[in-house]
């Protein structure tokens, strides 16, 4: 059996198909949008921080599985590795949010909201799937749960700064246009208080309370897998309400589409492969070398697309831009799994011949 097959063998019916599930919310989304009178008004009927209530719940549904999979306990121990723990720091929160930067300012230069909404999905890092690329690539599978909390932690408490500087504050110190923000630092960082802290309290507190009623293996074998599909239902259910509003921008602009996708790629790609090859620079082992460049290539779209939404409004260029995300970055970093495969049999070959 090839590696390639293995790979997809793999996955879950769900997963292995998510990229043509995302296809598919976006259409159902936009025929909504069309066929069904009135519906902008309904989903704005309640709102939450300047969310409609749907996409509120949408938002939430599909971040706690995900941060209910986190080994909290374990987090401390990622200081036993500096060459793992301040690479990752390193990629996540100084690299990957300035070439996200660079490449929306490059590359969209004439397109303000799909920027932002660039630049704001380059500074949510990942804290869900990369655990699922990490796997199918053979990664060292505690390393990832660790980086994911730590991940985590820092996204809470550093979101909303980067936000400011990247938005605000760095355009002018280039002497470039800079955004019409009607928002302060901490609208930002509220949105990710509501849209990350809330879950990820009820994914710890899931965690420790499962665990302490019924044990890990319990918890870890038979309560994740039950709600672990949570999240792509919610991720679909949310995508199919943005769609719903984001139809007449979408039909009438299908090339702005893939002028967002354009920089996506470039991110993902210089991203996964400079983070792999710094991982062999400071002697990382194969699987920690993977797990560093998987959760440094990989972006939190559901927290990037819930920031742009209550902060600039579901129907912004900047929550499209948000949108298109998932449906690049899955289809990419699956890519990124097989290549990740061939590397490893060179590393065998290399330890065999040594």
């Amino acid at each position: 059996m090839t590696a390639e097959t293995g790979v997809v063998g793999k996955l879950s019916t769900l997963d292995r198909f998510l990229p043509v599930w995302i296809a598919a919310a976006m259409v159902l989304g936009l025929l909504a949008g069309r066929w069904i009178p009135g519906l902008n008004t309904v989903l704005s009927a309640v709102e939450v921080d300047g969310i409609s209530l749907p996409i509120a719940v949408g938002l939430l549904v599909m971040m706690y599985p995900v941060l209910a999979k986190v080994r909290y306990d374990r987090l401390g121990s990622v200081t036993a590795d500096r060459r793992l723990l301040w690479p990752s720091l390193v990629l996540n929160w100084l690299i990957g949010p300035a070439l996200m930067f660079a490449l929306a300012w490059l590359l969209l230069p004439d397109l303000p909201e799909y920027r932002t909404g660039l630049i704001i999905v380059g500074l949510a890092r990942c804290i869900a799937m990369v655990i699922i690329w990490n796997d199918l690539a053979c990664g060292d599978r505690e390393a990832a749960a660790v980086l994911v909390a730590l991940n985590s932690v820092f996204q809470v408490v550093m979101f909303g700064v980067l936000g400011w500087f990247y938005l605000a504050v760095l355009p002018g110190w280039l002497g470039l246009p800079q955004a019409d923000l009607s928002v302060s630092a901490w609208q930002i960082a509220k949105s990710v208080l509501v849209f990350l802290g809330i879950p990820l309290l009820a994914g710890y507190l899931s965690r420790r309370l499962g665990e302490r009623a019924k044990g890990r293996t319990w918890y870890e074998s038979r309560f994740l897998p039950k709600v672990g599909p949570v999240a792509l239902y919610g991720l679909l259910f949310t995508i199919v309400v943005l769609f719903a509003l984001q139809g007449d921008q979408i039909t009438s602009r299908p090339l702005d589409v893939a002028r967002i996708a354009l920089p996506l790629l470039v991110y993902f790609g210089l991203m996964w492969a400079g983070s792999y090859a710094l991982g062999k620079a400071v002697g990382l082992s194969y699987e920690r070398t993977t797990t560093l460049a998987f959760t440094a290539a990989g972006n939190n779209f559901e927290l990037a697309i819930a920031v742009a939404i209550a902060t600039f409004g579901a129907t912004s260029g900047q929550a499209l831009a948000g949108v298109v995300g998932p449906l690049i970055e899955v289809p990419v970093l699956v890519a990124l799994v097989y290549v990740s495969l061939a590397l490893r049999r060179r590393f065998a070959t290399a330890a065999v011949a040594s």
